[in-house]
């Protein structure tokens, strides 16, 4: 990132600078000349995860007791994914609901495949649940999370 005068600035595209036109500032010798200096870009975090930098979100459910009010349970990020993968195992499943009702109220038989993939997406979920259940990191959480396995959409 460079910056001129404390201000962000593009060495890419056109800039006016005291009153001169630069069509861009690629020429180090050019952006040293005019005080156009380099800077670290801020460092990058996942705000799924982290608050900023190294501040990592809570993991655990913590029961909260306020000065006014009734205790509650503020949940912690194992708690929000657990829910999240619960939620993506319904959703899946719902897609193939109708031929579970179907082979319930009118006996018509569910394809194969069918009962493959729902089979697939309940072991995924499960392996998923009891996986970040065993975090004891946010870490170990980023990790379990992105290793999701869902099955594919093709039946």
């Amino acid at each position: 990132m460079f910056q001129l005068n404390g201000n962000p600035i593009s060495i890419d595209s056109e800039q006016v600078i005291d009153g001169i036109r630069y069509p861009h500032l690629r020429d180090p010798a050019l952006r040293e000349q005019l005080g156009v200096v380099e800077i670290a870009d801020p460092e990058q975090y996942d705000q799924r995860f982290y608050w900023g930098v190294g501040n990592p979100k809570q993991l655990e459910d913590i029961e909260v007791t306020p000065d006014a009010g009734d205790p509650y349970t503020q949940k912690g990020m194992k708690s929000e994914w657990t829910y999240q993968i619960k939620d993506t195992a319904g959703k899946l499943l719902a897609q193939t609901d109708w031929m579970v009702i179907r082979k319930a109220e009118r006996n018509v038989d569910i394809p194969a495949t069918v009962v493959a993939k729902r089979a697939a997406i309940v072991a995924e979920c499960d392996r998923l649940e009891a996986a970040i259940t065993a975090c004891a990191t946010v870490e170990e959480l980023i990790t379990v999370v992105g290793a999701q396995d869902w099955p594919d959409d093709h039946l």
